[in-house]
């Protein structure tokens, strides 16, 4: 995949992910009272995650041609840091 190609992945990865902080937000008022706290501890990570993840976007966006692997490496990692805190929230409904 070429380094356009990967922009444009990671572009769409921040919509999704927006998406699913919006959904995980929608689920937390269904959740019982005493799950809440736990659930936003684990949404306050996640929003965190999200956090890190849009940076990483900025800089893979922004980095030099002898920066880019590092860069796109840096992305995927925090997009999957992301998918980890999503499935921890998503485990407190189950």
């Amino acid at each position: 995949m070429n380094k356009e190609e990967f922009k444009a992945k990671a572009n769409q990865k921040i919509d999704e992910v927006s998406a699913k902080m919006n959904e995980v937000k929608a689920k937390r008022e269904s959740a019982k009272e005493d799950a809440k706290s736990d659930y936003d501890e684990a949404l306050k990570e996640l929003e965190s995650k999200k956090s890190d993840l849009e940076n990483k976007y900025s800089e893979l966006e922004n980095a030099a041609e002898d920066k880019w692997e590092e860069a796109k490496d840096a992305f995927s990692s925090a997009s999957d840091s992301f998918e980890d805190g999503l499935t921890k929230i998503k485990s407190l409904f189950s």
